[in-house]
């Protein structure tokens, strides 16, 4: 399981020219699912996300976790950040989970982040959708997490 997470002034998700999820400052994960993951890695995950210290703290170093920085989380699916790259230029996807079991996982891991932050602060994009994300880094500071 990976997030690419990016500390965000703000972001939004747009569908059909219709935002669906928006964030102030915070965090946007691309979240991708492959096929032995499971509940267990998306908890760790999960865990990773919400207390990676990556916010500046009062003397403006990356102490504090999103909480501490009471910021918004937008979770987007991206099944591309699963895609088989070493070899050719065309990227393979037998590295992501099938959407039904990728799409469960994502919903879990939504689940499981409005119960440990405050609902108002986690939105997300729609599964499967073809979406629009507009953001506007912070730094710009990326990272890409794993649970294997």
């Amino acid at each position: 399981m990976k997030a690419l997470i990016q500390r965000v002034k703000h972001a939004s998700v747009t569908v059909d020219g219709v935002t669906i999820g928006e964030i102030g400052h915070g965090l946007l994960v691309l979240l991708g699912v492959g096929p032995a993951d499971d509940e267990s890695k998306a908890d760790k995950l999960l865990h990773k996300v919400l207390n990676y210290r990556i916010f500046a703290d009062a003397d403006g170093k990356m102490n504090n976790n999103l909480m501490q920085a009471a910021g918004g989380l937008l979770v987007v699916s991206q099944f591309t950040l699963m895609a088989e790259t070493h070899k050719g230029l065309r990227p393979g996807f037998s590295t992501a989970a099938k959407p039904d079991k990728a799409e469960a996982l994502y919903d879990y891991f939504v689940q499981q982040a409005r119960q440990q932050c405050p609902d108002d602060r986690v939105h997300t994009g729609s599964f499967g959708a073809d979406m629009q994300v507009t953001l506007q880094n912070d730094g710009p500071v990326t990272f890409m997490l794993e649970i294997e």
